[in-house]
């Protein structure tokens, strides 16, 4: 099996290293909405009982009417990292692992537990930096659109024709939507219907600021989704988070999106103001490539505020939101303090 990928948040580790309360940190090193939405309300009876058909036929509902997946209906699940993690399982099925065409391809580079979960099956990965670099030789295709860490974005056009040559060549196509809430014109979902081979993942508690739901949904023919809920077992996903998706999602997102895209501006001018280049990003967080980024990160860490740094790319630093104007000016004033 190959090592745990380091992710973003770990504050109790890196407090540990640095000092400090972890709840006293800025943590700036996850793309998740710093300000998250108020909770409405939940029925005792999501706590008390396991979580009913009705609760989560309602949050597939809900969840079909913000995605726009017409007669699909996605699947709630504990995050999307449960279903990544049955990929190499879903498509192994009436195959042994080790054939010659045990191969996928992800576009790179991106999250790292794709690429790690077929490698732990015994596929062979190849990390491809374009899919038009994807073949007939590749039995599942992996794109985050857009993407983490560096934002890049591939129309749907482009993904379109991908999965018609995947599905020409009897593959699959995964398409990870977890950085879409913010522009929705650049989902499938609503071309899953036509779409036979395709896969998409949407994560909920991005968007939303609570990650801590652990709740993420996928779309796909009912087949696909039939093998995840079976192989995820009954109960899943938490009443209280089937009960809390179906409010939220059927909620106008629109006050959600223009606080996130204030938030994103003051991100921005902190970077620009302390001679920060970007190097791509989302509405959720910037990436900032320099070549000081190593010392960077430290000195940030001595000031008790946490990004996101890279073993593959130590010219790399990604920069989650902060939560309100005061977090702002922390993050500037340490900046300024950095020894050029």
């Amino acid at each position: 099996m190959s090592a745990p990928i380091a992710h973003g948040g770990g504050i109790t580790a890196v407090a540990a290293t640095f000092g400090g309360r972890p709840e006293d940190w800025l943590d700036l090193s996850t793309g998740i909405n710093p300000c998250p939405v108020a909770l409405p309300d939940i029925p005792a009876r999501a706590w008390h009982r396991l979580p009913d058909r009705h609760l989560v036929d309602e949050a597939r509902c809900a969840a079909r009417d913000h995605y726009g997946s017409g007669e699909i209906l996605p699947l709630p699940v504990p995050g999307t990292q449960s279903v990544i993690q049955l990929l190499p399982r879903l498509i192994a099925a009436g195959k042994p692992v080790g054939a010659m065409d045990d191969t996928v391809a992800v576009v790179s580079p991106t999250y790292g537990e794709y690429a790690r979960a077929f490698a732990s099956a015994g596929f062979a990965v190849d990390a491809v930096d374009n899919v038009a670099a994807i073949g007939i030789e590749h039995r599942l295709a992996v794109v985050v659109n857009p993407n983490n860490p560096d934002g890049r974005i591939w129309s749907t056009e482009t993904l379109v024709a991908l999965h018609d040559r995947m599905k020409a060549a009897n593959g699959l196509l995964v398409v990870d939507e977890a950085f879409g809430d913010t522009d929705p014109a650049l989902s499938l979902a609503a071309r899953v219907q036509e779409l036979s081979n395709l896969i998409i993942f949407r994560s909920f508690g991005k968007f939303f600021g609570l990650a801590g739901l652990r709740l993420g949904f996928a779309i796909a023919r009912s087949d696909i989704l039939a093998r995840f809920e079976d192989w995820l077992g009954p109960w899943a996903v938490s009443g209280p988070a089937l009960s809390i998706a179906a409010s939220l999602l059927r909620s106008d997102v629109t006050s959600i999106r223009s606080r996130i895209d204030e938030r994103c501006a003051g991100l921005h001018a902190a970077l620009m103001g302390a001679g920060l280049r970007t190097a791509g990003g989302t509405a959720l967080f910037t990436l900032v490539a320099d070549a000081r980024a190593g010392d960077i990160y430290t000195h940030l860490c001595r000031h008790h505020i946490l990004v996101r740094k890279f073993d593959y790319a130590p010219e790399w630093l990604r920069f989650g939101l902060t939560p309100d104007g005061a977090a702002d000016r922390r993050l500037i004033e340490a900046l300024q303090r950095f020894e050029r």
